[in-house]
C-alpha cells in the first residue's frame, strides 16, 4: 500500500487511477491537484479523494508515487515544477499516449533522487473529463511502461506493479519503440476516423441520419477531443507521418485493384483486413 498517491491534473484517466486505487485499497491518502477551483471543490466531495491542493507543488509534497495526467505538452513541464518539492526517491510516471521525449526530459528533471518512469495504459474513450472515470477502466487493458536503459530498477518495478494490481497487462518497452507502435495502432485510426467524418462534412449533410452500424463503429473516436489530439499529434508527429505514408501505400494498392477490376485482388486485400481483426484479443 502506497503511503499517498499524488494525482496531478485529473481528466478522465487521472480520475480512474484515483477510483481504481481506491477500490483496491492501494493507498492510504489520495491527494489530487486540479488547476481549476471549481473542480477542487467537487473533487473534495468525491469519496475516492482524500485531500485536494492548490497548487502541483502542495500536491506532490510527501507522495511516494505521482501520477501526471495532463495533457502531453505539460507533463514535463509539471514534472520540472514539482522535483524540487519531492522526497528523496519519490517516483514519478504520466499516463500521456507519447513517450519518447517525456520519458527523457522527465528523467532528467528529476536528477539523481528522483525517479520518472512512463506510462501509457491504452485504454479511455472519445469522453474527457474527471467525471467519466471509472474504477474499472483499466482492468485487462495493456499498459505500456517506458523506462530508459539508465531507468532506476526498483522504480521500474514499482510502476509495473502499481499497473498490474490496477488490472492492466503491462508491456515493458523503450520510448521510441512505443511511439512507432501507437503511431499505428492508436494515432493513425483517430485520424482516419476524424479524417472521414471531414469528408463526409463535405457530402449531403442528411446522409449521416442514414448511418448504419458500420459508419457508426468506424467513427466512433471521431467525437475526441481535437485539442488533446492537436497536442499528440505534434509530439509524435514523426512516427505518425511514416504511418499516414505507408497506409496511403496500401489504400492506393485498393484503389488500384478496383480501378482495374481485379476484385480478386479486392477481396484479398478485404481478406487479409479480415484475419487481421477477427484475431484481436477478446
Amino acid at each position: 500500500m502506497l503511503p499517498q498517491l499524488t494525482i496531478l491534473a485529473p481528466g478522465l484517466l487521472g480520475a480512474s487511477v484515483a477510483r481504481a486505487v481506491r477500490a483496491r485499497s492501494m493507498a492510504q491518502r489520495i491527494v489530487i491537484w486540479a488547476r481549476r477551483p471549481e473542480v477542487r471543490a467537487q473533487l473534495d466531495e468525491q469519496p475516492w479523494c482524500d485531500a485536494t491542493a492548490s497548487t502541483p507543488e502542495t500536491a506532490a509534497r510527501g507522495a511516494s508515487l505521482v501520477v501526471v495526467a495532463a495533457p502531453v505538452t505539460r507533463i514535463v513541464s509539471l514534472t520540472e515544477q514539482i522535483a524540487p518539492h519531492l522526497a528523496p526517491g519519490t517516483i514519478v510516471t504520466d499516463v500521456g499516449s507519447v513517450k519518447g521525449e517525456i520519458s527523457r526530459q522527465g528523467h532528467t528533471a528529476l536528477g539523481k533522487d528522483n525517479y520518472f518512469v512512463g506510462s501509457h495504459p491504452m485504454a479511455g474513450s472519445e469522453k474527457t473529463g474527471w467525471e467519466h472515470g471509472e474504477a474499472e477502466l483499466f482492468a485487462r487493458r495493456t499498459c505500456f511502461v517506458t523506462p530508459l536503459p539508465e531507468s532506476h530498477a526498483p522504480a521500474v518495478d514499482t510502476v509495473v506493479r502499481f499497473w498490474s494490481d490496477l488490472g492492466s497487462e503491462v508491456v515493458t518497452i523503450h520510448p521510441d519503440q512505443h511511439d512507432e507502435i501507437v503511431a499505428h495502432i492508436s494515432h493513425l485510426p483517430q485520424v482516419l476516423a476524424s479524417s472521414l467524418c471531414a469528408f463526409l462534412t463535405r457530402k449531403d449533410p442528411r446522409w449521416r441520419n442514414y448511418a448504419g452500424g458500420g459508419l457508426r463503429d468506424t467513427t466512433r473516436i471521431a467525437g475526441s477531443d481535437p485539442s488533446l489530439w492537436r497536442a499528440i499529434l505534434e509530439q509524435n508527429r514523426d512516427e505518425v507521418l511514416r504511418a499516414l505514408s505507408e497506409f496511403q501505400d496500401e489504400l492506393q494498392g485498393f484503389h488500384a485493384a478496383l480501378a482495374n477490376r481485379d476484385y480478386d485482388e479486392v477481396a484479398a486485400r478485404i481478406e487479409r483486413g479480415r484475419a487481421y481483426r477477427r484475431d484481436f484479443r477478446p
